[in-house]
């Protein structure tokens, strides 16, 4: 048997999402030898002294911070990002569009292993290497993650000393069990980045966002009812879109079930007097100096709170009134807060604190949430919404998404907009929305 406890274990759970890339991209690169000697030519540009050098300085900038809080293994192109990284150096080699876009999905909404960028070149800094030595383990790292990705997956779990279950024999039974379908799928004209990504995302579900860690953080009664409402909120106002004839085509689907969300959210952080510049600005700040204080820290310590910044700041456009914002419509269509108003819990914060100061509870358990926003972005929905548009246009690659995400902490930190890559060259032929 390939578990090592009778559960996932909570320190194990963000690691669910990434054992099915790997494995695909194996069974791919035996499918179409191009795609493998594509991967390999976009590897060996590595040591390029060009393409050493832009490693090395986006190394050195995750370590010191300079974009200030960034989604590592983001599903866009933003800065500090990889697929933002591996985007730069594909805009300076010559490899088939089809096989750039695929590496791009692979580390994007697909999940090519657990690493983050910077974490060898951060380990050795601290470890009293040399920065050239620190380059080295780097992009050694980002070799091995291209060439050997289910070897890599294996290695980056036992440095993380996992120990749920034994990673190699679980991405083996995967591989046995999904290559049949890969084949057909690749057979059937599916674009192979939208194969990488679909059973990534769609698998994490199980033993991540329904996990202990997620039971845990929601046996706060505050929490899970944000939780409820949020999704409540969703529920209602998406049949409300249904109904109005709004929702033409699986894109619209996405981009209102994500609005929605979203505006939720930024309406519970209203009630409580918080606006979302305020959040921002604590978390812009925390993070500097919690870069001082833990300078080894993960490579995605701060990621779900910039998910949950943008969740926050995109919400806060819809509910705003006009101009600056929608007035509380999306397509045009008033939205339904009343899973929110009419939930005991959040109407009621005085029975969670003292009763004459209850004025920082509902907040309070929003920033629980902002450690763990998966729910409230929802990753669940966008997996499943995504995955029909994968079926309807099964040519078009789907990740990343060539748009602009608006980051929330380029609000704070406007500096940061002339280093996203998402205005760069490679990233501007492959347009979805």
């Amino acid at each position: 048997d390939i578990a090592k406890n009778e559960t996932i274990l909570p320190k194990d759970d963000p690691f669910v999402e990434h054992y099915q890339t790997p494995p695909i991209l194996e069974i791919l690169y035996e499918l179409d030898p191009k795609f493998r000697e594509s991967v390999e030519k976009f590897v060996e540009s590595f040591d390029k002294p060009e393409i050493r050098a832009l490693i090395g300085r986006e190394a050195l900038r995750k370590y010191t911070g300079y974009y200030g809080p960034v989604c590592i293994v983001d599903f866009a192109v933003s800065a500090g990002s990889m697929p933002g990284l591996f985007a730069m150096i594909l805009d300076k080699i010559e490899i088939e569009k089809k096989y750039r876009e695929t590496i791009l999905a692979a580390k994007s909404w697909g999940m090519n292993t657990s690493y983050g960028f910077g974490t060898k070149f951060i380990e050795a800094v601290e470890a009293g290497k040399t920065v050239k030595e620190a380059v080295d383990a780097e992009i050694e790292r980002l070799k091995e993650m291209w060439l050997s990705p289910v070897e890599t997956q294996v290695k980056v779990m036992e440095e993380v000393k996992h120990e749920s279950f034994d990673p190699a024999e679980y991405m083996k039974r995967y591989r046995a069990r999904i290559e049949p379908y890969v084949k057909a799928a690749f057979e059937g004209g599916v674009h192979p980045g939208n194969i990488t990504v679909v059973p990534a995302y769609c698998v994490g579900d199980v033993g991540h966002h329904i996990a202990q860690s997620m039971y845990n953080m929601a046996k706060d009664d505050v929490t899970f009812a944000i939780l409820e409402s949020v999704t409540g909120v969703l529920e209602k106002n998406i049949k409300k879109l249904l109904e109005a004839g709004k929702l033409t085509d699986s894109f619209r689907v996405l981009r209102a079930a994500t609005g929605i969300t979203a505006a939720a959210t930024a309406y519970i952080l209203a009630l409580d007097g918080f606006t979302v510049p305020m959040v921002i600005d604590l978390l812009v700040k925390r993070f500097y100096n919690y870069v001082l204080k833990y300078p080894t820290r993960g490579a995605a310590a701060e990621l779900h709170n910039c998910d949950f910044m943008d969740v926050l700041l995109r919400g806060e456009r819809i509910i705003a009134p006009p101009p600056i914002g929608k007035g509380g419509k999306i397509m045009g269509v008033e939205l339904d807060f009343t899973p929110i108003t009419e939930n005991y819990v959040l109407m009621h914060p005085e029975e969670y604190t003292y009763p004459g100061c209850a004025i920082t509870v509902r907040f309070s358990s929003l920033m629980r949430l902002a450690d763990f926003p998966c729910l409230l972005t929802s990753e669940p929905v966008t997996a499943t919404v995504n995955t029909y548009i994968v079926a309807q246009y099964p040519d078009r690659v789907i990740s990343p998404p060539m748009i602009c995400k608006d980051c929330a902490v380029s609000r704070l930190l406007s500096g940061r907009r002339t280093h996203c890559y998402y205005r760069l060259g490679v990233t501007k032929e492959t347009i979805i929305y």
